[in-house]
């Protein structure tokens, strides 16, 4: 039996525009276009008190060119999406400039002039803030590749602890020879397990998938545990296809067998519920607490890791909280509930 290994990619993250339906990068369009606006104002003041009127002055003209252009780039992110990155910037810059166009004649211009001089004024402001969004979204994208995003991967793919590779040798070692077909599944279990670990892993999986490797992970940790260790799934129907961070379930997993389960002498159960909620995901996991034999760094550390890969693929919208509830351990993730294209 020989598992397919797939090295880990160095290249960069690829150019991709904004999800323009993402809380964080609307609301980033909004502050930095109105500081812009600000900018502009303070630069056409000649004393600080000209300051309050040539700002409202400007942010009367841009507020419905704004609000325009973000409803459009909203309703067309699906689409924008398909296009490659510099015809998504050219669909973009369209968008921004027709809608500029269009309500210039209801305005008067912001430039302090009229006719094609307020005109020209509109455009160029109109190409400037494009310009600098488009900038510095560029440039946040670049921050996140390929060293970050490396380092955060690497740092995730340790979270199999090297106790674990051990046990789960010897578990299948002792099988060997009393049960050597269930020994061929959990070596099989371990293969996948550890290519999935190893793969470039940095775009959304299925949450069948995800869950396929959790079940593995826990098969393994059943030969070893027995019966102290219990699971319940509470999967709602048809959020199979949600998409999710890959090895965002199984380091949790991990962590409630290594934080909850092990340190008991009774066996222990290991809950899960997933289900969807006004067009958001919501995973619940739940584990025995067992506050004298917490392991509190390791946990940090697992907590900290996927909060930021939340982070990255979600920004604003997607949150991690914990929580001790009785003798219950709890983690809750809400993300948005996407599916592939």
């Amino acid at each position: 039996m020989r598992a397919k290994t797939q090295s880990i990619r160095q290249n960069d993250l690829p150019n991709a525009l904004p999800d323009f339906r993402n809380l964080g990068v609307m609301s980033r369009i909004l502050v930095l276009a109105n500081a812009l606006a600000v900018v502009f104002a303070l630069a056409r003041s000649r004393q600080f008190a000209e300051f309050a009127g040539n700002f409202t002055q400007i942010a009367g003209q841009l507020e419905p060119v704004l609000l325009i252009v973000v409803v459009v780039l909203y309703a067309a992110s699906p689409h924008l999406r398909r296009l490659t990155y510099r015809y998504g910037l050219l669909a973009v810059m369209t968008t921004v400039l027709a809608a500029t166009a269009v309500l210039f004649p209801f305005q008067s211009g912001i430039g302090g002039n009229d006719g094609w001089h307020a005109f020209a004024f509109s455009i160029g402001f109109a190409v400037l803030a494009t310009a600098l969004l488009t900038w510095y979204f560029y440039l946040r994208n670049r921050a996140f590749s390929p060293a970050i995003s490396e380092a955060r991967l690497q740092a995730l793919q340790a979270r199999i602890r090297p106790h674990f590779l051990f046990n789960s040798i010897n578990a299948v070692l002792s099988l060997i020879r009393r049960d050597p077909k269930r020994a061929e599944t959990a070596l099989e279990d371990l293969a996948e397990l550890f290519r999935t670990v190893m793969a470039d892993n940095r775009e959304l999986v299925t949450l069948s998938d995800e869950l396929a490797l959790c079940r593995q992970y826990l098969n393994l940790e059943q030969l070893r545990l027995g019966e102290r260790l219990a699971v319940e799934w509470q999967i709602e129907p048809g959020v199979e296809q949600a998409l999710v961070p890959p090895m965002l379930l199984q380091p949790l997993v991990e962590n409630a067998v290594y934080h909850g389960i092990e340190p008991g002498i009774a066996p222990g159960v290991i809950e899960v519920r997933i289900v969807s909620r006004d067009e958001r995901l919501r995973l619940h996991l739940s584990n025995p607490y067992h506050e004298e034999h917490q392991h509190r760094q390791g946990n940090r550390m697992a907590l900290a890791n996927i909060r930021e890969r939340l982070l990255l693929h979600f920004d604003l919208e997607a949150s991690l909280d914990t929580r001790v509830v009785g003798s219950r351990y709890e983690i809750v993730i809400v993300m948005p509930y996407r599916k592939p294209a």
